[in-house]
């Protein structure tokens, strides 16, 4: 696997993921950029997601759901900042109702990703920033932090296609 670092700092209230691939950074860019390949690996092995709307301009919207295994749906939405091809990323993640409606009793992550040239491959780092205490704490008792890891893993196999 090549995640080789998570890190949860609940001081600074930030969960940052950093994996290093053997593919270059325009191929990794790739499986954020084509929402046929983001859906391969943005949802935990037992809940793939399928992409729905994948706006990723500044301002635009990425819409989803991953189903469990008993065919149950979570939704979720992303709100683009910035985006720089294919260097960098930045989104703002909710869940969202059965109707896809951002739900705002949930928390919401501001994310950022950055993908740099490292030793003939790309290093990827994915930062979580929440708004408080308690909204990372409920989210890493989800498993947040597990299902990220789980999920970036599987962008190995799909970089060796």
């Amino acid at each position: 696997m090549s995640v080789t670092g998570v890190d949860k700092d609940p001081d600074n209230l930030t969960l940052t993921l950093v994996a290093d691939f053997a593919a270059p950074v325009a191929r990794v860019w790739r499986l954020w950029s084509d929402p046929r390949q983001l859906e391969r690996w943005w949802g935990p092995p037992a809940y793939p997601a399928t992409v729905e709307e994948h706006d990723l301009t500044p301002g635009g919207d990425v819409t989803y759901y991953m189903t469990g295994p008993e065919d149950e749906k979570y939704r979720g939405w992303w709100r683009v900042a910035t985006v720089d091809p294919p260097a960098s990323l930045e989104f703002t993640d909710g869940f969202a109702d059965e109707q896809g409606v951002p739900d705002a009793a949930m928390p919401t992550t501001t994310n950022r990703v950055t993908l740099t040239a490292r030793d003939g491959g790309t290093r990827m780092e994915m930062r979580s920033a929440f708004d408080s205490r308690e909204q990372m704490e409920r989210l890493m008792t989800m498993g947040m932090d597990e299902g990220l890891r789980e999920a970036v893993g599987q962008m190995d196999d799909l970089l060796a296609d």
